[in-house]
């Protein structure tokens, strides 16, 4: 167990080092949060390019060991965190203090500190039981066990990226090649499972699971990060972070690890909120996480095609204040005269065949996001934010977060009303993990809106009274 663990702590110590290293603006990187996004960003960071070191070994054709992966890996993050040390010690030694002083609650009385504690226990408890489901729950059947760690299981005993082909191919082959529930799956999830394995030494279906429990913790480190750059308070910071977390569809995919549905969610939260940190920002040390993160996602999950250029209308509205939004409605409204031709091939995108019959499946969406326990009262404050921050969704603060989103809750609309992707919709088998991809992203545009909205003057000025009235 504890060379899984340090190995774990490997990627964080190289993504953090990385993030550290970045070139930024004075003062960034030493501000509110920054200590909670670099080490929930960071881990990300390094988890990716532990896969990237994986693929590159595999490509060159040396053979997956602990040894030729992580001391390499090693080396980088202790000459990359002595190169910081040397530059940023004693901020970074500041930061810690206060990060210390944070966690205890010391800089707030009364009530606030006592929500604090109270809330901050509750997520150390919540991710102590999680965690407890991961390191001890045999592997989830379905998807994990069919599509990803076939491939974890294939590449661990030999040591290598061999491809798994269609049945076709594989029938052919004669025993020469190797087959699964979904070949064409890109292997970023099995190569954390493979990691992992080699760490303990041999394969455990539960413990190589421990990422997942890491994407969780590191996904919470990040948005209450972020929002406490973007000026919220400690205690609202933490409150909005809470409410992401305990999100239930979210903790499931955390407990019943092994889907790559998570680590998408994470991606994708990450890509949009790394881009919109730099749009304000405009520094490295945002613009390369967004970038990296956002090139990931076809990596994790094939649906990561469809993400990554959703990402681009909240660019395109940022970059052209004046314009942007004329360009991403006249965008959107190509894409769809484009995919009403397509439909009329019988074109498939990503194994879901178009049609233009709309036949939304409202009884199962009403029941997957209104009336069955998946996201606490998620949609509702989505319904009522859009409501009541109507005159805030488009404000340049906003504008941009709310292109991504709409556009993705676009995206799964189109996807359930117009693929044969209705026919999960009402089974529950696909729509909430369809949704789980863009639900944290989500949770965060709420929090931002409801800000803007409360903050709003709620009365106009009264006009004079007449004169002698």
């Amino acid at each position: 167990m504890i060379p899984l663990v340090l190995g774990w702590l490997l990627p964080l110590a190289l993504g953090v080092a990385l993030m550290a290293a970045l070139p930024r603006k004075e003062g960034d990187g030493t501000g509110a949060g920054e200590l909670a996004w670099t080490l929930g960003s960071g881990w990300f960071m390094g988890a990716l390019l532990l896969t990237f070191w994986m693929r590159a070994l595999s490509a060159a054709g040396v053979k997956f060991s602990a040894l030729a992966i992580g001391v390499p890996l090693a080396l980088m993050a202790a000459l990359v965190l002595g190169f910081v040390w040397r530059r940023r010690g004693r901020q970074w030694a500041a930061m810690l203090r206060g990060a210390r002083r944070a966690l205890a609650g010391a800089d707030l009385a009364g009530w606030p500190r006592v929500a604090w504690l109270a809330l901050l226990a509750w997520l150390v408890l919540r991710f102590a039981l999680l965690l407890a489901e991961v390191v001890w729950r045999p592997l989830h059947p379905w998807d994990a066990w069919t599509q990803w760690a076939t491939k974890a299981r294939v590449w661990y005993e030999l040591k290598s990226m061999v491809p798994f082909v269609p049945v076709a191919e594989w029938l052919e082959a004669n025993g020469a090649a190797y087959y699964d529930a979904a070949p064409h799956y890109p292997g970023t999830v099995p190569l954390w499972q493979v990691w992992s394995s080699l760490l303990l030494g041999h394969w455990d279906d539960s413990l190589m699971n421990l990422p997942w429990w890491c994407t969780g913790v590191a996904l919470a480190l990040a948005i209450f990060g972020f929002l406490r750059g973007m000026g919220f308070e400690p205690l609202a910071a933490l409150a909005g972070t809470w409410l992401v977390a305990a999100l239930p569809l979210l903790d499931a995919h955390i407990a019943l690890a092994g889907y790559a549905d998570l680590p998408m969610a994470a991606c994708l939260t990450l890509a949009g909120l790394a881009g919109y940190r730099w749009i304000q920002s405009r520094s490295p040390y945002d613009l390369v996480p967004a970038l990296l993160f956002a090139a990931a996602l076809p990596l994790i999950k094939n649906p990561g095609r469809i993400w990554l250029p959703l990402l681009l209308p909240g660019l395109v509205v940022a970059l052209s204040p004046r314009y942007g939004q004329t360009i991403v409605a006249g965008a959107f409204a190509v894409v769809a005269a484009t995919i009403l031709v397509l439909a009329q091939t019988n074109f498939v995108l990503l194994g879901y065949r178009l049609n233009l019959t709309l036949d939304l499946p409202w009884h199962g969406l009403i029941d997957a996001y209104f009336t069955l326990a998946n996201w606490h009262l998620l949609w509702y404050a989505v319904v009522a934010v859009a409501i009541l921050g109507r005159k805030h969704l488009l404000a340049p603060a906003i504008a941009p977060l709310t292109a991504v989103v709409g556009s993705g809750l676009l995206f799964l609309i189109f996807g359930f009303a117009f693929t044969n992707a209705r026919v999960w919709v009402e089974d529950q088998s696909t729509v909430n993990r369809a949704t789980l991809h863009l639900a944290p992203l989500l949770g965060v545009w709420v929090i931002l809106v409801f800000r803007a909205w409360a903050r709003a003057p709620r009365t106009a000025q009264r006009p004079a009274a007449a004169a002698g009235s």
